[in-house]
C-alpha cells in the first residue's frame, strides 16, 4: 500500500503590496495568523512537532531558527507559511486536504492584508544573512550535516516537499528509488518551474530556485530507521527519521511551487510510477548541478530535456498501467504538449502589467 503527504510553502504579499520576506515581515506578523487556525488533535503523531513548538498545527511558520548556546530556539526569522498533510492513503484525499487547509490559510491571511503568491524563489532578494550574526553555538550547529551548512538557501526558496512511501519496502530498495528519482530529477523538475525572477527582473530561464539550490541542497531525501543504513554524501540522500511514520519515506525535495494543485496530484502519480517502475536504468547518490543548471535555464524548451522526461513518463504510465491514478497524469501530458510551465505565464503577465508584484498577484 501506498502512502502519500503533501507539505507546500506559501509565499505573501503584505497590505501594502510588497513581497513579505524576511526583510519585511516579523515572526509575530505570520504569527496572528497561526493562532487563528484549527489544531487537530487526529494529526499526532503522524505529524513531528519539533522542540521549538513552532511546529504544532498543520500551518506553521517556516523560517531560520536562532539559538544562544543549547538546541532551545530563541527566535525565528520568518519566510513564510508551511502547510503540511498529514499522511493519505491516497492520492486524492492528500491534494483535497491540502486545499481546504489553503483555502482557510487564505481567508485567515486576508483578515491581516496578507495575500497568498505563487512564486519558488525570492524576486528581489539574492542572499539571506543572519543579524547579528551566528554566534559559536550556532556556527558548531551548522557543522552537523551538509543541510544544516547550506540553512540560508531555504530562506530564499518555495516549494514542496511532495513524500512518498510504500508499506514493508525493505531499505535498500527505498534508497535505491532515492538514487532513481536523484537521477531523472532534472527532466521532471521542468513540470513545476515558476521562478523566472532575479534581483527584481527577469531570469534569463525558467527557475531560479533549481538553478541555485539543487546540487548544493538535495533533490531527494529518504528516511532510515538506523544509523548504520545512511549513506555518506554531500547533499545528503539519506537521513534518520525523526518520528516513527517518517522511517522509509522517500521525499521528493526540488520541484518549484504549484498553485495548481492538480499539478502536485500529476506529480505524486510521477513519482508512484517511477517507485513501481524496474526499466528506468538511471541512478545517482547527488544530484547533477550542471544538468539542474540547464534545465533550469531552458526546461522542456530544450529537445534533450524534453524527450528525457518523455521517457520517464512513459516508464511510469507503462508501470502504473490500469492503476487510477494514471488519470492525475494528464496536466503533466499538456504540459509535456504546450512545452510551457507556470513561468512562462508568469513571464507574460510581467510584460503585460510592468510590475513583479503584479504578475504574483495573478497567482492562486
Amino acid at each position: 500500500m501506498f502512502y502519500f503527504g503533501i507539505e507546500h510553502e506559501v509565499a505573501f504579499l503584505n497590505r501594502e503590496r510588497e513581497f513579505a520576506d524576511f526583510s519585511q515581515t516579523k515572526f509575530s506578523d505570520f504569527n496572528k495568523i497561526i493562532q487563528k487556525l484549527p489544531i487537530y488533535d487526529t494529526d499526532y503523531p503522524q505529524l513531528r512537532v519539533g522542540d521549538a513548538g513552532i511546529k504544532e498545527k498543520r500551518w506553521y511558520i517556516e523560517g531560520f531558527e536562532r539559538f544562544v548556546d543549547s538546541e532551545k530556539v530563541i527566535e525565528c526569522v520568518p519566510k513564510g507559511i508551511e502547510i503540511r498533510t498529514v499522511i493519505h492513503s491516497s492520492i486524492q484525499s492528500a491534494i483535497a486536504e491540502l486545499t481546504e487547509s489553503f483555502n482557510l490559510l487564505r481567508e485567515v491571511a486576508d483578515d491581516f492584508g496578507f495575500s497568498p503568491v505563487l512564486i519558488s524563489f525570492n524576486p528581489h532578494r539574492t542572499i539571506f544573512q543572519p543579524q547579528p550574526p551566528l554566534n559559536e553555538y550556532e556556527i558548531k550547529r551548522r557543522q552537523a550535516s551538509p543541510e544544516k551548512i547550506t540553512a540560508d538557501i531555504p530562506m530564499l526558496t518555495y516549494g514542496p516537499d511532495l513524500n512518498i512511501s510504500l508499506l514493508n519496502l525493505p531499505w535498500e530498495r527505498v534508497i535505491d528509488i532515492g538514487k532513481k528519482l536523484t537521477y531523472y530529477s532534472p527532466y521532471i523538475l521542468p513540470f513545476s518551474y515558476s521562478s523566472p525572477f532575479y534581483e527584481g527582473e527577469l531570469w534569463q530561464g525558467f527557475s531560479v530556485r533549481t538553478f541555485y539550490r539543487t546540487g548544493k541542497r538535495p533533490a531527494v531525501m529518504v528516511f532510515m530507521e538506523k544509523p548504520e543504513q545512511l549513506i555518506k554524501s554531500v547533499p545528503s540522500l539519506t537521513k534518520i527519521a525523526r518520528i516513527p511514520a517518517e522511517i522509509g519515506r522517500i521525499e521528493f525535495k526540488a520541484f518549484d511551487s504549484c498553485d495548481d494543485f492538480s499539478i502536485y496530484a500529476g506529480l505524486l502519480a510521477l513519482l508512484k510510477g517511477l517507485v513501481l517502475d524496474e526499466e528506468l536504468p538511471g541512478r545517482a547518490i547527488v544530484p547533477d548541478k550542471q544538468l539542474h543548471e540547464f534545465s533550469a535555464q531552458f526546461g522542456f524548451e530544450n529537445e534533450e530535456i524534453l524527450e528525457n522526461a518523455k521517457k520517464v513518463m512513459q516508464a511510469a504510465e507503462t508501470a502504473l498501467q490500469d492503476d487510477p491514478d494514471i488519470n492525475f497524469l494528464t496536466p503533466l501530458k499538456d504540459i509535456l504538449e504546450k512545452r510551457e510551465s507556470k513561468s512562462h505565464e508568469l513571464i507574460k503577465l510581467y510584460h503585460q502589467l510592468g510590475s513583479i508584484e503584479e504578475a504574483l498577484n495573478q497567482t492562486y
